[in-house]
């Protein structure tokens, strides 16, 4: 496991899920990834930004709300 992951329980749980290193280590190093418990149709299209941004998604600047939605739903 790499050194720079930083919630490696996370990490851990979600490898054994089967979830890929690279998906796995991008959620289990966001800050807070649970932070915000609505669903991605009531947050600002700045808010579903930033957690498209957290979790290393490109493309993001030129997305709609619903592309970023669409991206954070299948990362």
């Amino acid at each position: 496991m790499p050194e720079q992951i930083k919630n490696t329980e996370q990490y851990e749980a979600l490898r054994d899920k089967g979830m890929t290193k690279e998906k796995a280590a991008r959620i289990a190093n966001t800050e807070n990834p649970d932070h915000d418990p609505r669903p991605y149709e009531e947050r600002s299209r700045a808010d579903l930004y930033e957690k498209a941004k957290e979790i290393g998604i490109e493309g993001r600047s030129k997305m709609t709300k619903e592309d970023l939605i669409e991206a954070l739903r299948n990362q």
